[in-house]
């Protein structure tokens, strides 16, 4: 550590007789940074478990990894024991044998694990190819044979261009063609088309939402596999949205529908069920809806529970219904066969709902067995579950309560009424992002604590919640594996994470932080990466890295990582670097989330400044005359409004992809947060938000960089900025890629370089090494 700091230094110095002489920083330098990212870190750690995959209510596997090398472990929780399914080794020289051609061990990459328990054999997926091995050594592993063509339509169906859904059962696929639903039997492969008046722009199971559109089928199958809730979408009125390719010759042009906010069109879908045996479509007894879900930008959030939820028997549909500006929800159950529609329950809030939290999914159930509906509401600012009747639509009780959020349930036992669920803020003294696993009753009653480790815990429970495999970790500290019992009690350790080796090669933990929030009250929790080789009598530069939700924040995991994008990185570069999850991101206070509503110009941004500044009230070492920020899309959004509204104290800022002007995004993301579209002729709700309109205070040095064929972020955004710059007669810098969408692809690599020569040169003050390469390892 001392020789890197001091090979650093010597770097920064060399050369500087004169004192005001530029430092110049070298390729090792560079290098060095580099080896901070994850392709270099993430090998670097020993026996940290991140999954567990449940075989049945017993049994479960892993993978655990020493040195690179991943050994598949087994385990039988009523037996208490565990063994390696294969020695690693030896399982390679059997796949080489037939004709994988690896030779390093660290490098086996095993891409699925399918345990024949009863024959001792097993299938894995190595390399794209499948391979079935006996799970006593020799191994004697053999290519699978070619798929039938019932095989290759399950491939198909799961992985080819008809983006198919496959059935509970395993028989059936269904997916879209011509704006129509189709269904593909398994075994033979037969295709049948289940509905036929389907049109342009107006199909069912499409996927489109604006900002997000590809081929895969929206549907949810009934847990008999017999029939499918969708909606037939209706897009036809909707304005058009293109990207153009940049190339020798005629541009290509895509094109689809793509509401903006405000526009009096958007998309409406009709609910339907689709009977798959009788081939018929049930129409629900109801207008057409916008197309929104209860918690994310998009009619499906993720994987998991959505807002339609089939009863167990499939006899009822239940599903939520949200009005186009998030504050009306409307919870419903449709009969199967007759489409009839019985409203159960209104929730309207004054600013927005949300059922959960985007990163874990949609939160409320169907509890079909016990005819009732577990809603999760935030209603007295914490996230809590609420019982309702299904028959009656009446509220029975409020399952959990107090200064506490609900994060997102684990198991639900609907004959016992006993749950297991992911909850934060409860446990005093503790980071309130970190998850602990409780369990409750529906009967209400106060939660049970089964996890005391204070830290961040994920619960993967078998099948009929007898036990779960807890991995549990910190932003310092690696994770660890345990299996418990329902009851919270240690059945067996599994693995125990080890960063011998990470710290070995430079690494440092980042420190969690608390600091004041812009309100002067409520504190504000982040991470602080340090500068490497840390001389706290000199100053260094900090660069805040930004996301300003409101569905997420800036740091989205509490989970142990070794590489947090390229904060490492940049720490070992010689600066501070900052993450703060300022004031309107969740799982705090349901008003902590909705601290800058209507106000979304600003959003987290004031949080920043007054964070480091009270950060730098105990580290003299951060030089508050050279503070950077950078972020990504929303965070671009942040970064560029940071440095027009606080010019004196952002010095030099990076702005990717941002979405500037949100009149110029998708209708279903804003309209959320600021509300909908208001005028009076001359200014609207949405002119606070607008960074064009603010551009003129820039001040400091601002990079902005956009892909050309951004199809979730319209490119327009950034250059009404650019637009803005220019009438300004202000100096900025711009980074255009031609090929990339709104991530960079190909050239993510590139744009990392750009944004550190960028802060070295203008917020360091030093000359970066001239057009330095990252590449991954091995390259």
């Amino acid at each position: 550590m001392r020789l890197i700091a001091c090979c650093l230094l010597a770097s920064l110095t060399a050369g500087t007789a004169i004192a005001q002489q530029r430092p110049v920083l070298t390729d090792a330098d560079y290098t060095r940074a580099a080896h901070q990212l994850a392709p270099w870190t993430a090998p670097l750690v020993d026996h940290a478990v991140r999954s567990a995959h449940w075989i049945d209510a017993r049994r479960f596997w892993y993978v655990d990894t020493d040195h690179g090398v991943p050994t598949i472990m087994l385990v039988d929780a009523a037996k208490r024991t565990k063994k390696a399914a294969f020695e690693t080794r030896a399982l390679l020289a059997s796949l080489n044998a037939t004709g994988l051609k690896e030779q390093n061990a660290a490098k086996l990459a095993i891409g699925d694990f399918m345990p024949d328990l009863a024959r001792n054999r097993a299938v894995l997926s190595v390399g794209g190819k499948r391979y079935a091995c006996a799970m006593v050594q020799p191994y004697a592993c053999t290519e699978s044979a070619a798929p039938s063509a019932g095989q290759i339509a399950g491939y198909l169906a799961q992985q080819g261009p008809a983006d198919a859904v496959l059935s509970p059962d395993g028989k059936r696929a269904a997916f879209v063609r011509d704006w129509n639903l189709w269904v593909r039997d398994m075994a033979t492969g037969a295709e049948r088309q289940l509905t036929t008046d389907g049109v342009k722009d107006f199909g069912y199971a499409t996927d489109n939402a604006g900002w997000k559109h590809s081929d895969q089928a929206i549907v949810i199958w009934s847990p008999d596999s017999r029939k499918l809730a969708t909606f037939q979408q209706d897009q036809r009125a909707v304005a058009d949205f293109s990207i153009t390719t940049t190339q020798v010759g005629h541009s290509k042009v895509d094109t689809w529908k793509y509401p903006f906010v405000g526009d009096k069109e958007i998309i409406q879908i009709q609910r339907v069920i689709v009977d798959v045996d009788a081939g018929q479509v049930i129409r629900l007894k109801m207008p057409a809806e916008p197309h929104r879900s209860s918690l994310c930008d998009d009619v499906v959030c993720g994987e998991g529970p959505q807002d339609m939820q089939w009863a167990k028997d499939a006899k009822t549909l239940a599903f939520v219904s949200t009005s186009r500006d998030h504050k009306v929800e409307t919870v419903r159950i449709a009969d199967a066969t007759s489409g009839a529609v019985r409203d159960l329950f209104i929730e309207s809030v004054p600013t927005w709902f949300d059922s959960g939290y985007n990163d874990e999914g949609i939160n409320w159930r169907y509890l079909s067995e016990r005819g009732e509906i577990l809603w999760w509401s935030q209603r007295d600012n914490w996230g809590h579950y609420y019982l309702y009747s299904a028959a009656t639509g009446k509220l029975i009780r409020q399952v959990t309560q107090g200064q506490w959020n609900v994060d997102h349930p684990v198991f639900i036992d609907e004959r016992s009424g006993k749950m297991l669920v992911a909850g934060v803020g409860l446990e005093p003294g503790m980071d309130p992002y970190y998850r602990s696993i409780y369990a409750i009753d529906l009967k209400g009653g106060a939660p049970k604590l089964l996890t005391p480790e204070r830290q961040d815990h994920i619960a993967i429970p078998s099948s009929d919640g007898r036990y779960f495999v807890d991995i549990y970790s910190t932003p310092q500290e690696p994770q660890t594996a345990v299996l418990r019992s329902a009851d919270g009690s240690v059945v067996t350790g599994l693995a125990k994470g080890d960063v011998t080796r990470l710290r070995a090669a430079g690494w440092q933990a980042p420190e969690s932080i608390a600091v004041r929030c812009s309100d002067g009250k409520t504190l504000c929790h982040g991470l602080l990466f340090k500068p490497a080789g840390l001389d706290p009598q000199r100053k260094y530069p900090v660069v805040d890295y930004i996301y300003p939700g409101p569905f997420m924040g800036t740091i989205p995991s509490r989970q142990f990582s070794a590489a947090q994008g390229d904060a490492g990185a940049l720490a070992q570069l010689g600066f501070a670097v900052v993450e703060i999850d300022g004031l309107g991101t969740p799982r705090r206070s349901k008003a902590f989330q909705d601290y800058y509503y209507r106000d979304m110009g600003k959003q987290a941004v004031p949080d920043q400044r007054s964070g480091i500044q009270d950060l730098a009230k105990r580290y003299a070492w951060l030089d508050l005359d050279r503070v950077g920020i950078w972020g990504h899309s929303g965070g671009g959004n942040a970064t560029a409004a940071a440095m027009f509204l606080y010019p004196d104290f952002f010095k030099v800022g990076i702005a990717e992809s941002g979405n500037h002007d949100n009149r110029n995004y998708e209708d279903d993301f804003y309209e959320k947060y600021l509300g909908l579209l208001e005028s009076d002729g001359k200014k609207t709700n949405y002119d606070l938000q607008a960074n064009q309109d603010i551009a003129r205070n820039l001040k400091g040095k601002l990079l902005l960089a956009h892909g050309m064929l951004d199809d979730n972020v319209p490119v327009s955004s950034t250059l009404l900025v650019v637009d803005a710059l220019e009438k300004a007669n202000k100096d900025f810098d711009l980074v255009l890629f031609p090929r990339a969408h709104h991530g960079y692809g190909d050239q993510s690599y590139y744009m990392m370089r750009r944004r550190w020569d960028y802060f070295v040169e203008n917020l360091m003050g030093a000359t970066p090494p001239k057009e330095y390469r990252i590449e991954r390892p091995g390259n």
